[in-house]
Order: structure tokens, then C-alpha cells, then sequence
């Protein structure tokens, strides 16, 4: 082999190997803005609404009494909020639900369509045991706008643990005063009518 030809190898490699390096960084996004992006768009589709209260500015409130400390994600912006805030003045219907649970498909524009009555109790819904993109589409795919928490991925979560969450769902709750009651009569909604009388029982 003669110089010549050694140093176009050698010119040739070093070329090759710079172009190795430089490709995934210009071919490719990385994975974590990839799925920013894709999380955003779910949000941005969905529209859920807020977590918070509109009343006082939707800066938080302290009527979530043993709740005010417990931390969790709202679903619709991925802020940060306390349990508590996320409650109204009065009582409070709680949904716990997962987008793998056929009930809680069911049940959940029955929940919508009870939160647009003018006389309803406020709404918060809290999603488990699944990624916040697949609440985001089941929500879309529902056509359901609620405030929604998002209580982690795992077995366990704040609010799940501050509920003392069965692991059968879906599961409601009536808050108030810092208290929650678990919804057993019915244990799954399946009207309207039915959730007015779970809410009314408390007042």
C-alpha cells in the first residue's frame, strides 16, 4: 500500500467519523423534547379546565382542611398543586379513575354532563396507574373538559394514598370540610340522578 493510499484511508475514516458524530444531533430531537412536544399537543387538544378554583384568582383555597399538604400534578397544564386547593367551598365530587377501567369510561361523561348543572357540586377528577398523554386522549376522545389531577403511574400517589384509595375503580368521593366520604350507594354511577343523590346525601 503506498503512502498516498494510506493517507486517503486515513482521510477517508476521519471523514466518516465526523460525519457519525454530527448526524444524530442534526437527524434527530431528542427523546425528551419529542415527547414535551407530544404532551403539549395532548393538552393543547384536550383543554381540560383548570384545576384550580376560579374564585379568588384561582390562587389556591383553604377549605381542603387535611388535604393542603398533599402534592399532585394538574393533568390539563402539568403545574404542581395541593389537593386541597383544587376543592370547592362546598362539597366536593372526587373521581379517581384509569384510562384501562371500561367503568370509568362510562362513568365519566356522566360526571361532565352532572358538572354543567347549575346546581352542581364542583367536579375534580383524578387519573392513576397510567401515562398523562393516554388521560389526555381518553379525555378527547370522550369529549370530557373536568379539572383533572394526575396521581402518578404507579401502584400508589398522593391523593390515592390521602383517600385511602380501593384498588378496585373507578372510585368516587364527596369532600368536605376536610373530610372525604367514599361513594358506596352506588358504588358505580350510572346516571345522573344518581350522582345528585350522592352529593345531596351530604348536605
Amino acid at each position: 500500500m503506498t503512502p498516498a493510499t494510506k493517507w486517503a484511508l486515513a482521510v477517508g475514516a476521519l471523514a466518516l467519523a465526523l460525519i457519525v458524530a454530527l448526524l444524530p444531533r442534526s437527524a434527530s430531537v431528542p427523546p425528551d423534547t419529542e415527547d414535551d412536544t407530544e404532551l403539549a399537543a395532548a393538552r393543547q387538544q384536550a383543554a381540560l379546565a383548570a384545576c384550580l378554583p376560579e374564585q379568588d384568582g384561582g390562587e389556591g383555597r383553604s377549605a381542603g382542611g387535611a388535604f393542603q399538604d398533599v402534592r399532585v400534578h394538574c393533568l390539563g397544564d402539568g403545574s404542581q398543586v395541593e389537593f386541597g386547593d383544587t376543592l370547592g367551598e362546598g362539597p366536593t365530587l372526587v373521581n379517581v379513575w384509569a384510562t384501562w377501567c371500561e367503568p370509568c369510561r362510562e362513568e365519566l361523561p356522566l360526571l361532565a354532563r352532572y358538572a354543567e348543572r347549575p346546581d352542581a357540586a364542583r367536579v375534580v377528577t383524578v387519573q392513576v396507574q397510567s401515562a398523562p398523554e393516554d388521560g389526555l386522549r381518553l379525555f378527547t376522545e370522550l369529549g370530557v373538559r373536568l379539572p383533572a389531577l394526575h396521581d402518578g403511574e404507579g401502584a400508589s400517589g398522593p391523593v390515592r394514598g390521602a383517600l385511602r384509595v380501593p384498588t378496585a375503580l373507578p372510585a368516587s368521593y364527596v369532600v368536605e370540610g376536610g373530610e372525604a366520604r367514599l361513594v358506596t350507594k352506588p358504588r358505580l354511577f350510572t346516571s345522573v340522578e344518581e350522582i345528585v343523590n350522592a352529593v345531596e346525601g351530604t348536605r
